[in-house]
């Protein structure tokens, strides 16, 4: 009943709405060969029962990153701001003078801000806490996720990128490890940080001259060997490439000893993965960044393994450990409907829009961006968004533009998917949200279709309101030849 309800309401305020599009946007479309059909379009400010532009609202289109409003959102509201996840440390046998005579334990859960700097803090809590040599092994207990194995390949044959990592309760670095490269001239110098036992690195790269756009291209990897080859320009300097290299314990275990031999720690044993042994003592809990930072984060940089993590956070919260992904949809679906959020044509998989099967419309997602306004953590909610030209994956749009700091916007992209969500201001203060998302083969030449929504929108006096392209349909549904 909660989507029936949601469906008349849309199609009452669209038959009231101004349906047509702002002529630049449909002069943009139609050079750029998108059909109208393949647009959905909403201009809302905060303080108006019906939206000032509703165009193809209804249709159910994938998002891409923009899915991760409603994760953040949902995360942002159901845990507080100032909630932390927390990784915990035990010891399984007897410390004395500074040696343990048995096992450490480290039993993640779901703390998605373990990077380098957080995790060099977390083992010099425990060199704190007295422990200098451990002999033993160290374990790995990421119990508190139930997860398949996920082959990074899967989703674009791309499984080096970072953005393909897998989630996992005890994750260090977003799953990824270094490649630092450097020239001096005559040769080309490549090395893993941490160093690694496997894969081999086969450095065949020579210098060379010309502009640096990076050498991804030139990696291949095969079985156990990361193969580097080409040229390395000279103007790339020394580089840190983040790799997606290996599968998280084995991250984890990389970083461990490096940070661990870096603090003056000994080990005896290996690091392995396991559970936690029942005869454990706790020695410390180490918090993860508050919820607040950890939406911000997550939205500013589009970062995909947070907010995959965030969503089986909330399936853990909500059903009990251990977390999967079917609990995660489902206490994200529960959470829409007890706020009357919900719609049928929503499809979701993994929360974070790195997904050729999720769904929203246009008009819920600007549902959900005005509901938001209303609510307690609706600024850390906001501020999580990076303000447009000036942060995060905003930063080089519309530098030269009147928009420039005035829309706060999350964008995403697939193939064959452009998205911008957010909100925007007008120079007399009136407050909109904006949503375009754009499903078309040719949604990469959108880009300036969706710059002339967010300029219009930033500049819109309420005496322009009504300025629109009575004959935008009809144009925008023409394709180029």
């Amino acid at each position: 009943m909660i989507c029936l309800r949601s469906t008349v309401a849309f199609v009452f305020l669209a038959a009231g709405a101004h349906a047509d599009l702002p002529q630049p946007v449909a002069q943009a479309l139609r050079v750029a060969g998108i059909p109208d059909s393949n647009v959905a379009i909403v201009v809302h400010d905060l303080d108006a029962p019906e939206p000032l532009l509703m165009h193809g609202g209804a249709r159910s289109l994938n998002p891409a990153s923009v899915m991760k409003l409603v994760t953040t959102l949902a995360t942002l509201d159901s845990f507080g701001p100032a909630h932390t996840f927390k990784t915990r440390v035990l010891l399984d046998g007897t410390l004395k003078d500074g040696v343990l005579d048995g096992r450490l334990i480290l039993r993640g859960g779901g703390d998605p801000s373990l990077t380098v700097e957080r995790f060099w803090l977390l083992l010099r809590e425990i060199r704190a806490r007295g422990v200098r040599e451990i002999r033993g092994e160290v374990i790995l207990d990421g119990g508190y996720y139930q997860l398949d194995p996920i082959d990074p390949a899967d989703f674009d044959q791309a499984p080096l990128r970072p953005y393909n990592a897998p989630p996992a309760a005890l994750l260090v670095n977003f799953n990824t490890v270094a490649l630092r490269l450097a020239s001096d001239g005559a040769k080309v110098d490549a090395r893993f940080d941490p160093p690694l036992e496997a894969p081999v690195l086969a450095n065949q790269l020579t210098p060379g001259d010309g502009a640096c756009n990076g050498p991804r291209e030139q990696m291949a990897l095969e079985a156990d060997k990361l193969t580097l080859t080409g040229r390395y320009p000279m103007a790339c300097g020394d580089q840190a490439i983040s790799l997606n290299l290996l599968p998280p314990d084995a991250t984890t275990a990389a970083w461990f000893g490096r940070l661990w031999n870096e603090l003056g720690g000994q080990l005896s044993g290996g690091v392995v993965s396991g559970q936690t042994p029942i005869t454990a003592l706790p020695l410390l809990e180490f918090d993860s960044q508050p919820v607040a930072q950890l939406v911000r984060d997550t939205n500013k940089f589009s970062n995909n393994v947070m907010a995959k993590m965030l969503l089986l956070n909330l399936g853990a919260a909500r059903y009990g450990a251990p977390a999967t992904w079917d609990k995660g949809v489902s206490a994200l679906r529960a959470w829409l409907v007890e706020h009357d959020l919900e719609c049928g044509k929503l499809v979701l998989e993994n929360g974070a829009g790195l997904s050729r099967i999720e769904r929203i419309s246009a008009a819920s997602l600007a549902k959900l961006l005005r509901w938001a306004t209303l609510q307690p953590a609706w600024f850390e909610f906001a501020a999580s968004l990076p303000a447009v030209g000036l942060e995060g994956t905003q930063k080089n749009r519309l530098n030269d533009s009147a928009a420039l700091g005035q829309a706060w916007l999350k964008s995403g992209s697939l193939n064959g998917v452009r998205y911008r969500a957010g909100y925007a201001r007008t120079p007399n203060g009136r407050r909109r949200v904006v949503v375009f998302l754009i499903n078309h083969r040719n949604a990469g030449a959108g880009g300036r279709a969706q710059d002339a929504l967010v300029e219009w929108a930033t500049d819109t006096l309420d005496s322009r309101a009504g300025e629109m392209a009575s004959s935008a349909p009809e144009s925008v549904g023409k394709t180029a030849n």
